[in-house]
């Protein structure tokens, strides 16, 4: 296995879309949302490790998750996880985790991957990696894997690459943000667009030196404290400067700058989980569309919903079609999958009340 190589597993987030499952003290990367037994950040970090060293595997997270993390993960150190005393979205989070490994391999290539996404094809997935960790060893390119859309979807951010391109590893050229439906349909025949999946592989040196051009700030900012990286003074200059750092992610604060971005099209079969619509589209199914997690059902005249309880609570549904429910611990909700966006304001308005 390559020393050189690293990964850093994103787990700062909190999922509010999957509420009343996924909430602030115990978000969607630490549930079995799948119900395969396992939850969604082990199955992360196990698809990582098979290609990179356990314990070049970086966790970055939030305080509050810290000891969910050396729960979930027994195999990672304390000095693996890397904590956020603040909510900075990516590009900070992203520095800081780059620093601590040039400061440890200055000759590393890493992968930046969020911990609660679904690939099926593992192997697919791993070939991919290797096919980009080769490629940003030997040039300076800032990489990320794009997914094949397949259909016009209106969540994610795009990829537009040269369709002129006949190489694997293609030049970006642009980023375009989440589309309205018919610019979504106009990407899709287009043919050069990919899903922007969060997911970047780079060397050490190529991602420090774009914070010091992109970023030069927040790149002073982390600087700083740099000689007390990887010891035990680390975390008391991560406290007291972290959070001055701005708020922004890596998208608009590197990649939608620098010029040598370049994309290569995955092979593997991806969902974000970002919504129970989207789980429902990767579970097991009933002949008449539902997907269930844990619960024991009798279900009558209902179709294309999505259950999630306890594990051998008896569910009784007649008539539904096209529902989230859920029963976790004292909220129980039930609500049409097409205002599943809405999930999040709701969780919103009980916080105020």
């Amino acid at each position: 296995m390559n020393k050189n190589y690293y990964a850093i597993i994103m787990a700062g987030g909190v999922g509010s879309r999957f509420w009343p499952v996924s909430t602030t003290d115990f978000p969607k990367q630490f549930h079995d949302m799948l119900g395969s037994g396992d939850t969604l950040i082990q199955k992360t970090f196990s698809r990582l490790s098979k290609l990179i060293p356990v314990e070049n595997i970086l966790i970055l997270t939030n305080e509050k998750y810290n000891s969910i993390v050396l729960e979930q993960l027994p195999m990672v150190k304390q000095e693996q996880v890397l904590l956020e005393p603040a909510m900075r979205n990516t590009a900070p989070c992203i520095l800081y985790a780059s620093l601590k490994i040039q400061k440890q391999n200055p000759n590393a290539v890493m992968v930046v991957a969020p911990s609660d996404h679904w690939i099926e094809d593992e192997t697919a997935f791993a070939e991919n990696l290797q096919h980009c960790f080769d490629y940003c060893g030997n040039e300076n390119a800032l990489m990320t894997l794009g997914i094949q859309p397949t259909f016009p979807n209106t969540g994610f951010g795009y990829i537009e690459y040269d369709k002129t391109d006949v190489n694997p590893i293609k030049k970006v050229s642009q980023f375009r943000e989440k589309p309205d439906y018919e610019t979504a349909k106009t990407f899709i025949k287009s043919g050069n667009f990919l899903w922007n999946g969060g997911i970047f592989i780079w060397s050490v040196k190529t991602i420090t030196e774009a914070f010091e051009k992109f970023q030069p700030q927040m790149n002073a900012l982390f600087l700083k404290g740099v000689e007390s990286y990887n010891t035990a003074k680390e975390a008391a200059v991560i406290e007291e400067n972290y959070a001055l750092a701005e708020n922004v992610s890596i998208d608009y604060a590197v990649m939608e700058k620098a010029e040598n971005v370049f994309v290569l099209p995955a092979t593997f079969d991806w969902n974000d989980l970002g919504t129970w619509g989207s789980l429902h589209e990767k579970l097991p199914k009933d002949d008449n569309d539902n997907a269930v997690v844990n619960a024991t059902v009798l279900l009558h005249n209902s179709s294309s919903n999505i259950i999630s309880t306890a594990k051998n609570k008896l569910v009784i549904i007649d008539g539904l079609e096209d529902y989230i429910i859920v029963d976790k611990d004292n909220v129980l909700l039930i609500y049409p999958k097409s205002k599943e966006q809405e999930i999040k304001g709701i969780v919103s308005q009980i916080k105020l009340t």
